[in-house]
This record gives C-alpha cells, sequence and structure tokens, in this order.
C-alpha cells in the first residue's frame, strides 16, 4: 500500500467547515459500499476510509463542497482508483478513454452521455489536485481547458459527421476525421483561447464557417444549417442529464451578437472586425484560438485578421480608446473600501480581470510593432511585456503572484457548488467557510492575506494610465461603468443603479447596442471611440436629471435619430456643458427633446453667444429671418428655411423658459413674436408665388387678424394659430392680372389656402404652426377669407355673442399700415357697440355651461378648462370687455390679464375681486407655461402624480412655493376663489334672467 498517491500529499488540507456534512458524506460512504457488485472493489473502499490519509481528504472534501461530495458518492469505486493512482495518471486515463471512444464512430447521444461522465470524473480529479496542492494553479487551468477542447472537438465532429451523412456538405473524411477541411470553426475566446480556463467556467465561443472550404450541393441553406449544428452543439454541451452537463457554453462574443445568427462566416466576420469591430474586442482576440472544428481555417482565419489585431504603427486613436475605457472601469486610489464579504475576485476592484486588462491594454499599445508580446496566456503576456522593457519586473512577478491566488479563491468558490460564480460570499457564515476550504483558519486570517492582493493589484492597474485621467472624465467617483466586453458587468448595474437609474439593465444593453454601431451615428470607427470617451460624463449628466431613466430613453431616441455622430460627439467633448443641457432637456421637456432629436444641428446653435439671451422684437426678428430667407432658391427653399428658423427660435425661447432665464410670460411674448415674424415674412413671399400664374389684384390689399393666445401675445410652446384674413380691394377691381385671371373673392381665397399650406405643410424641417379658421365670420360655412365691408356687416348684423367675446383678442398681425388701421377702427366699433346686458349675461353664461357639458374635467391640472381655471377668468374679463366697452375704451385690452388690471383701476371690479383673478391668472400662467413645454400627455392625476420630478421642482421654484403639496394647495384654493368670483359676476345674475326667446 506504500504506493499509493494519497499517502504521498504531504500538503495541508483543509480542515472540514461543516462537521455535520462530513459526518452524512461518510455516512453515505458506507452506505454506497454496499451496493458495489465487485468484491475487490468494496474491500478497497472500505479499507481507503479506515486510513486517516484517505480519510483527511475526504473530510476536505465533504465538509466544505457538496458538489465534489456528489461526484464522489456518484462513483466510490472512481474515487477510490484516483486516491490510488493520483490526478496525473487519473487524468489522462480520463482523456485516453475518451479518445478511444471518439474512435469508435459513436451517434450523437452516446458521445454526449460519454462526455458528462468525463467531465464528472475530471472535475473531481482537477479539485483533488487543487485542494491537495498538487497541481499548481496553472497545471489546474490546463487541465481544464485540455478537457473543454476535446469535448468541443468531438462533440463539432460527432455533428459534423451527422451533417455529412444528411446531405448538409460533403466532408474530404467523415468517417476518419470529420473535423479536417470541414470549413466549420470553432474559436475558443477568453480563458479558453488563453487556456486558463476556471474551475466552472463558461466555454466562451465563436462558430465561423468558410465558404471557400465548405463543398456543399446546398448553398442557400448552408447558412441555416451551421446555425443548427451550432444549436445542437450547444445542446451537447449544455444540457443537463442525469449524467451532469460538460460545460455551459457562451456564444456572446460573436460580432454584434444582438443581431447576428449563431454562426456566421468567415467573410460576414472579416467585414464586421474590419468596419464595425471595437477596441476591447481586438483585446478580446488576443486570446482567440482555434480549438475545434477545422483547426486549419481557424488559423487561416486569425491570419487575416492580424492587421486588424495588430497595427502595424502606433495607433494613437486606439490607445485614446484604451484610456477611455480604463476610465470607464474607473479604477483609482483611494475613495472607497475593499471589502471581502460579496467581493467579486473576477470583476470588482483589485480582481482578476485588472491583471488581464494590464497585459491586454499594453498588448494592443505595443503589440503590433513587437510580435513577442502577442501571448495569450495572462502571466506569460505579462512577462513577455517585462522582455518587451514595457513592465517592470517586481510589478510582473506581484501580479502574477496575486493572479495565481486570485485564481485559487474562485476555484473554491466555484468548486463548492459547481457554479459560475466569482463573488465571495455575502453572509459571514458563508464566508467562514469558504477561509477554512481555503485552508485558512478562520475568516479573519483570510481576509488579512485576502484584502492586500486586491489592494496592490488595483494600485498597479491605477497607474497604468494614471496620466491620461481628464478632467470631465469623472474619475473621483467610485464605481464602475464598464459597457464594453461580452457580458454585463455587475459592478456597472450596481452603479448605475447607485446614480439613480432604476432600470440599468436596460442602460447596459443600450449603450452596448450603441458600440456594437446598431444606429448610423455610432457605424464609424472614431464615432464609437469618441462615445466611449464621453461615456462617464454622459451617464453622469443624465444622472443629475430628476428623472434618469426618462432621460437615457429620450437621448437613446436623441442618438437613433442622427445621420452621424463624430461631428456631435466632438463636440459634446469640447463643451461638456452642454451634455448638461442636452440631459436636462431630455429629462424635463419631451417636446424639446423631439424637436432636437430631429434637428440635432440645434446644438451648434446652442454654442452661440446669445442663445441665452432673450430673442430681440419684431423688427430685428425679422431682419434676422430674412437674411436667412434671402438665401432660397425657390419656395420649398423659403419653406425649410422659415421652418428651420422658426424652430430654433422656439427651442431657444424653451430653454431659456426651462432654465427660468425668462419669465413665463415673456416666454408667451417671444413665441408670439416668432409666429408674427413668420407672418410678416411669409405673406408676402405667398403672394410672389401666386402672382407667378395668377398676378395681383391691382390696388388690393390683405390683413390676417391673430385671434387667441397669438392676439393676446401669450402663446406657448404648443399654440395653434387662430386666423382670419380680410381684404379690401378697389370697387371696379373684378379679379387678378395674371395669365389666369381669378375673381376677387377667388383670388384671396386662394391666397389665404396658400398662405395656410405654407404654414401647415410638413416638409423635412417639420411645420411651422396649426392653423385654426374657426373664428372667422360664419366659421366653418364661411368663406376663408372675408371683405372688409363683409366682415363688419358680419359683426354688426349676425355674430354672436361668443364671437365678439373672441374679437375682445383680434390684434392685427401683419397687413398694410392703411388696412390694419380700417380693421382696428372696425373691430374696436364691433366691441365699443352699446349692448343688451340681460341678453350679454346670459349668452356668457350659457356659452361656458355649454363648454364646461363638453370639456368638464376634475383634474386640477388641466387648468383651462377646469372649473375656477383659465376659461373662466377669461370668460369674465371678455364679460366685462364687452359689457363696459362702450364706456371705457381702455378696457379693451387684448390680455385677459391687461384687462383685469384696467378693471381695476376704472373700478369696474372691486380690489379684492381683481386681486384674487390677477393672481389666479399669473399662476395659471405659469404653470400652464411649464405644462406646454414640457408635457406631452394628457394629466390625468388629481394629484399631479404623473409629472416629472424635476418639473414639481421648477413649478414650485417659478410660483414661489415652499413645495410642491402647498402648490398644488394653492392651485385648489385659487381655483375656488375664481368661481366664487365667477358665480357672483357671472352665474348667480344670469340664473334669473329668462332664455332670449322667452325674453323677446
Amino acid at each position: 500500500m506504500t504506493s499509493l498517491w494519497y499517502q504521498t500529499v504531504n500538503a495541508p488540507l483543509p480542515n472540514a467547515s461543516d462537521q455535520e456534512k462530513t459526518n452524512v458524506g461518510f455516512e453515505h460512504w458506507q452506505e454506497a459500499i454496499v451496493r458495489i457488485d465487485d468484491t475487490e472493489a468494496q474491500a478497497n473502499a472500505t479499507s481507503l476510509i479506515e486510513d486517516d490519509k484517505a480519510k483527511d481528504i475526504l473530510t476536505a472534501l465533504f465538509g466544505n463542497s457538496p458538489f465534489l461530495t456528489h461526484c464522489v458518492l456518484n462513483d466510490i469505486s472512481f474515487c477510490t482508483n484516483l486516491l490510488k493512482d493520483g490526478p496525473d495518471k487519473t487524468f489522462d486515463q480520463l482523456i485516453t478513454d475518451l479518445n478511444s471512444i471518439w474512435a469508435g464512430q459513436p451517434a450523437r447521444d452516446e458521445m454526449a452521455k460519454q462526455l458528462r461522465i468525463t467531465k464528472r470524473c475530471a472535475a473531481l480529479t482537477i479539485a483533488l489536485a487543487d485542494i491537495t496542492q498538487h497541481w499548481t494553479v496553472f497545471q489546474v487551468t490546463e487541465a481544464l481547458t485540455t478537457l473543454a477542447e476535446k469535448s468541443l472537438d468531438y462533440a463539432v465532429g460527432t455533428l459534423l459527421r451527422e451533417g455529412h451523412n444528411r446531405g448538409y456538405f460533403k466532408l474530404p473524411d467523415p468517417e476518419n476525421n470529420p473535423q479536417k477541411g470541414s470549413g466549420f470553426i470553432v474559436l475558443g475566446m477568453g480563458k479558453l483561447g488563453g487556456r486558463e480556463l476556471n474551475y466552472s467556467s463558461d466555454v466562451d465561443i465563436i462558430v465561423l464557417f468558410d465558404t471557400d472550404v465548405i463543398e456543399t450541393d446546398d448553398p442557400w441553406d448552408l447558412q441555416a444549417n451551421m446555425v443548427r449544428i451550432t444549436k445542437n452543439l450547444v445542446q451537447m454541451m449544455d444540457d443537463r442529464t442525469s449524467d451532469g452537463y460538460v460545460f455551459r457554453t457562451d456564444l456572446r462574443l460573436r460580432p454584434d451578437p444582438g443581431s447576428t445568427p449563431l454562426a456566421i462566416s468567415v467573410l460576414a466576420a472579416e467585414t464586421y472586425y474590419e468596419s464595425i469591430g471595437q477596441n476591447w474586442e481586438r483585446a478580446a482576440m488576443i486570446k482567440a484560438r482555434p480549438v475545434a472544428g477545422d483547426i486549419e481555417a481557424g488559423y487561416a482565419f486569425l491570419d487575416i485578421l492580424r492587421p486588424y489585431m495588430w497595427r502595424k504603427y502606433m495607433d494613437f486613436a486606439a490607445i485614446q480608446d484604451i484610456h477611455a475605457i480604463k476610465r470607464q472601469i474607473n479604477a483609482h486610489k483611494g475613495g472607497h473600501t475593499i471589502a471581502l464579504n460579496g467581493h467579486n475576485v473576477k470583476l470588482g476592484h483589485g480582481g482578476i480581470r485588472e491583471i488581464e486588462f494590464y497585459a491586454q491594454t499594453q498588448q494592443l499599445i505595443w503589440g503590433g510593432r513587437n510580435p513577442d508580446v502577442r501571448i495569450a496566456p495572462t502571466c506569460k503576456a505579462l512577462q513577455a511585456l517585462v522582455h518587451a522593457e514595457q513592465v517592470e519586473q517586481h510589478i510582473c512577478d506581484e501580479l502574477i503572484e496575486s493572479y495565481q491566488y486570485l485564481r485559487t479563491v474562485e476555484h473554491r468558490i466555484q468548486m463548492t457548488n459547481d457554479e459560475q460564480t466569482h463573488s465571495i460570499p455575502e453572509d459571514d457564515d458563508a464566508v467562514e467557510h469558504l477561509a477554512i476550504f481555503l485552508g485558512y483558519r478562520d475568516k479573519a486570517a483570510f481576509e488579512k492575506e485576502f484584502i492586500p492582493h486586491l489592494e496592490r493589484v488595483e494600485t498597479h492597474y491605477a497607474q497604468l494610465f494614471e496620466d491620461s485621467v481628464e478632467p470631465n472624465s469623472h474619475a473621483d467617483e467610485t464605481g464602475n461603468l464598464v459597457f464594453t466586453g461580452g457580458d454585463t458587468d455587475p459592478n456597472t448595474l450596481d452603479y448605475l443603479s447607485s446614480l439613480g437609474f432604476n432600470n440599468a439593465e436596460f442602460v447596459d444593453t443600450t449603450v452596448r447596442g450603441w458600440h456594437h454601431a446598431r444606429y448610423r451615428a455610432t457605424r464609424s470607427k472614431r464615432s464609437r471611440e469618441i462615445l466611449t470617451d464621453l461615456m462617464p460624463t454622459l451617464i453622469h449628466a443624465l444622472s443629475n436629471t430628476a428623472e434618469p431613466d426618462t432621460a437615457f430613453r429620450r437621448f437613446d431616441e436623441f442618438l437613433s435619430e442622427l445621420p452621424a455622430g463624430v461631428q456631435l460627439f466632438s463636440m459634446f467633448q469640447v463643451n461638456p456643458q452642454l451634455l448638461d443641457l442636452v440631459a436636462e432637456v431630455m429629462g424635463e421637456a419631451p417636446r424639446l427633446a423631439e424637436h432636437l432629436a430631429r434637428h440635432s444641428g440645434l446644438l451648434e446653435y446652442v454654442l452661440t453667444p446669445d442663445f441665452f439671451t432673450p430673442l430681440p422684437d419684431v423688427p430685428a426678428l425679422k431682419q434676422d429671418l430674412n437674411k436667412v430667407l434671402d438665401q432660397a432658391r425657390d419656395f420649398q427653399d423659403v419653406l425649410d428655411l422659415s421652418r428651420r428658423w422658426a424652430n430654433d427660435r422656439k427651442f431657444q425661447v424653451g430653454v431659456q423658459t426651462l432654465r427660468q432665464i425668462i419669465s413665463i410670460k415673456d416666454s408667451g411674448i417671444a413665441q408670439t413674436n416668432i409666429a408674427e415674424t413668420i407672418l410678416q415674412e411669409m405673406l408676402p413671399r405667398v403672394q410672389n408665388e401666386l402672382a407667378v400664374k395668377h398676378g395681383i389684384i391691382e390696388g388690393g390689399d390683405m390683413c390676417i387678424v391673430g385671434l387667441g393666445k397669438a392676439g393676446s401675445c401669450d402663446m406657448t410652446a404648443t399654440s395653434d394659430l387662430d386666423l382670419v384674413f380680410i381684404y379690401e380691394v378697389p370697387e371696379d377691381v373684378i379679379g387678378s392680372n395674371g395669365e389666369r385671371e381669378l375673381g376677387v373673392a377667388q383670388y384671396y381665397a386662394r391666397l389665404s389656402q396658400r398662405f395656410i399650406n405654407a404654414l401647415t405643410a410638413p416638409t423635412g424641417e417639420g411645420m411651422l404652426y396649426e392653423v385654426d379658421m374657426r373664428l372667422r365670420p360664419s366659421g366653418n360655412s364661411g368663406p376663408i377669407a372675408s371683405s372688409l365691408d363683409a366682415f363688419v356687416r358680419y359683426h354688426e348684423e349676425s355674430a354672436w355673442t361668443w364671437e365678439h367675446m373672441a374679437l375682445t383678442r383680434a390684434r392685427v398681425l401683419c397687413g398694410s399700415e392703411a388696412l390694419t388701421n380700417k380693421v382696428e377702427q372696425a373691430i374696436e366699433k364691433t366691441l365699443r357697440t352699446q349692448r343688451d346686458h340681460d341678453r350679454l349675461l346670459f349668452d356668457v353664461a350659457d356659452m361656458r355651461k355649454r363648454m364646461d357639458k363638453e370639456h368638464h374635467t376634475d383634474v386640477v391640472w388641466e387648468i383651462k378648462q377646469y372649473r375656477g381655471g383659465i376659461v373662466d377668468i377669461d370668460f369674465m374679463a371678455q364679460y366685462l370687455q364687452l359689457k363696459f366697452g362702450d364706456q371705457h375704451k381702455d378696457i379693451l385690452q387684448h390680455n385677459t390679464l391687461d384687462v383685469l388690471q384696467k378693471a381695476r383701476e376704472l373700478e369696474i371690479l372691486e380690489e379684492t375681486q381683481a386681486n384674487d383673478l390677477i393672481s389666479a391668472m399669473e399662476l395659471w400662467n405659469i404653470i400652464q407655461g411649464y405644462l406646454r413645454l414640457t408635457v406631452a400627455a394628457e394629466l390625468k392625476k388629481e394629484d399631479g402624480g404623473e409629472l416629472p420630478h424635476a418639473l414639481k421642482q421648477d413649478l414650485v421654484q417659478a410660483c414661489g412655493e415652499p413645495s410642491f403639496d402647498i402648490l398644488c394647495e394653492r392651485m385648489k384654493n385659487a381655483a375656488k376663489q375664481v368661481m366664487s368670483h365667477y358665480t357672483q359676476l357671472i352665474d348667480d345674475p344670469a340664473s334669473s334672467i329668462a332664455p332670449p326667446e322667452e325674453n323677446n
């Protein structure tokens, strides 16, 4: 018995972290002995646990790892032989036996079964070699890699032979070597490619097929057949059966995994890497190695990619991109605490990935000029960088020592339950158990050695690009922002959540899509490199909004609409404050965000010195617009240029309002001035366009009257234009003088319609305004344009009271001075007509009731129709104008607030009444201005629950209240006060008046 391997084990073994599990394990061993048919095997198993040395080894397994306990008890005869022969002989025999089984050309099911049995036995073998320190970490990873390669290759061979028999393709040697010359390539990536698999590792692979190598009679179905084989390969490796599984298989490192099939052609892969491939994918390709299938074709493909991977000259843009990736990962000295519990040994600070990245980044930088550093295994790459004089020897030694230590910790974590996890447990008891499994006395002893390794790695890693950190990189923040690589970084998700993103997974997935060139703006290599550099600044800017998820979604929509990215991203780089503004718009003003998404060129306008200066008056705006329209080559250009100019100015006013640079009142005036400017500059151009065929009306004139908000100078971001067209011609003129003569009424109807079309027609630049013509004489049934005489006659003889109420806001927006004066005089005459006060009162009250019946709302945020809201105040002001206009000309103001102030001065309203109404109207105007700017949907919650937090804060600040709840209470009180005055002024007196027909 002196030749037994287990008796030669001299390394200290872990104690049992759970004595009860140890006892149960030995009890099950005894029970399993009874079930062994072979007498000699029974005897060996019995004698084994009577040996103290063997018992110590089994105690280390039973007392620490439920998974290894299962492996032992599932086949104690194999375990007995393993302890007897040792890991070296046993592992070699497992591979030999697997080779023999493959040589027998087994069917798919049989091959899959044998792969699983071999994996289970090899898992126990490798774990035993690790725990007893019989193998180094490198021997452990080498054995795991060898097993994975054999498994993949034999699974692929089985499936290729099957595909040949089904006629998918023709193999050169389907019986003896179906892989050779098949054109089916499996590249091992990551740790598989670097021959450094961890204990419970997934195998990262890329599956390619070379159409120049494959011989097939069915080329049209080749792609589908290759995908089918790949799916079967994953099934053979992944599926869990009673015999276990082989290896979890991950294909997410293939080009753009979100949109490409599981198997792609060599040509497609080559095109991707040379046009869209990212620098992190170059880094990943350092470890790429053919591991199964057509090995020769695999190396041929990698040879094609060599210029992509290894740049002949120093690639400074790529270096900058690598620096940006480093800044995303955000390692730095201090500023956070590395804790034992819950720490991710692979991805956390000071973890394995930082060692890998330390090597890979410098390999990318120097590998183009020095082939000696193009080495896949991490530790060998570090040593090669020392020889290339890029890394100091002591740093290399320390990183390799920490790499070995951390990989050992990682393996013990995974051995416990065969889980693909890299994190120290969160629970103290579980950490204590892990510490014992690693051979420590307790958790404290483990922590004392573990933490210094992390700190040492982090220090070297942070120094890697120490001089590359820029002020905009948020390097003083604590947390990862990693959107490169094939796997989601858990620390990135945690950090995004800590920044306020509720759906961190969506952010992560979407940003990865940007890097995979899903949008036109990110299709160029340079745009993606700049975007990588911008990511920390961008994410922090969006996180600083009140609704980060909403802001991010809108930025994604914005990005999706961009035709290109380099220029804009470069602008963000140079002007990071621009990103803050974009984030603010995305988070708080969906209407502005929508416009910005369609017109990204606006951001250049934002950088002009006067962007945050309030807009000038109409004459100055006309001069500015004229300069723009002078560039027009034709009328279509006029339409496009006028839209771009107006929408840019509307955006400017919106941003100034959002940032409270201007008040809501000033915003209303500015929006109205923009509209007025457009009308005044557009009308003569539409007239000239019409004159080409139809000539002009000699001596004729037309003006445009604005009503509603255009008339009262308080337009909002969403206001339409209520217009009336009025013309006047000499009595002796009967038509136009063009080659296609039109009668007077027809001419001005055609001119008005063309003018409306010029405002409303959508072009590539959007539209200018919606136009509402329902307030013209006779409404929708009346002519589109009215002569001055018809307009005057209609309002003297036929107009309803509500039409005269609307006329109180009428203001001539464009037209000659002579006609403007005549129209204004006609309007004033109408409004100063002496009226039947009872009839007026009844009509106003009746009209309001009709409106309320049709538009009633109980939501105070619908402040236009809410009782006590804007309409009620407007009705009171208009009633007072029509009642007292004949006596007091000054009350004929266009704006409701001006009317109320005049009514107070003239003592038409009591001072308390007037003050209440003025205060309420100012409140409603502020709230409506912000809502029209920011909220696209109808509000349905009484408490304003749908409103973004940022908007609530803006409203509180603009309205001068200490909190949103107090603002809500103020709104309700204001509405009650308004309704009290409305009832007193209109409803109560009107209730005693008989309907007009009865009154007559």
